[in-house]
């Protein structure tokens, strides 16, 4: 598992590590995402039917982005751990959004706590069509007690947190 990294503009909150891995597989991706820290002191959304949802990153989300090498177009996954799921596909840099195709999408959440520590781990099984190479990013939005957001990502370009930022896709998956 790979450590992100917390934006510069966010504040430390009751989650102290968030760390992440992806493979590419046969049909897809497989990733793993795990918080570390105060979980129980973090919005975390209801379980929910396993349904293409919008505006799940208003809330603690996991992320992907999947871009071909060389290219500029690019898909992005939203995880929730309520269970529900987005993928969009973007012809540059936030251009020419639309629900990309997916044929399933699985996901799992695992939560433990003890004494105000504990973990979450969201693990996602992906079947859809992502050509390798591909540069990849893996991040996380917290939302806190008071409704704050945390984003974290393998690196961020400077400025804002913009998660559709190239800078973000450190991890390069195929093409051995």
């Amino acid at each position: 598992m790979k450590p992100l990294m917390l934006h510069n503009s966010c504040d430390l909150g009751p989650i102290r590590s968030v760390t992440a891995e992806v493979k590419d597989t046969d049909v897809g991706c497989e990733a793993r995402f795990r918080l570390e820290g105060g979980v129980d002191r973090i919005k975390i959304p209801a379980a929910a039917p396993s349904v293409r949802t919008d505006d799940l990153w208003k809330t603690t989300c996991f992320e992907i982005f999947w871009q071909p090498v060389g290219g500029t177009y690019y898909r992005e996954f939203n995880l929730s751990p309520s269970g529900r799921w987005a993928a969009y596909d973007f012809d540059n840099f936030r251009e020419g959004m639309r629900d990309a195709p997916v044929d399933a999408i699985s996901l799992s959440v695992a939560q433990g706590s003890s004494n105000g520590v504990g973990e979450l781990e969201l693990i996602a099984t992906i079947a859809s069509e992502l050509p390798t190479p591909a540069q990849v990013a893996l991040n996380a939005i917290v939302e806190h007690e008071d409704g704050s957001l945390q984003f974290w990502a393998l690196a961020f370009a400077p400025g804002k947190a913009e998660f559709h930022s190239e800078a973000c896709r450190q991890w390069v998956l195929g093409g051995e």
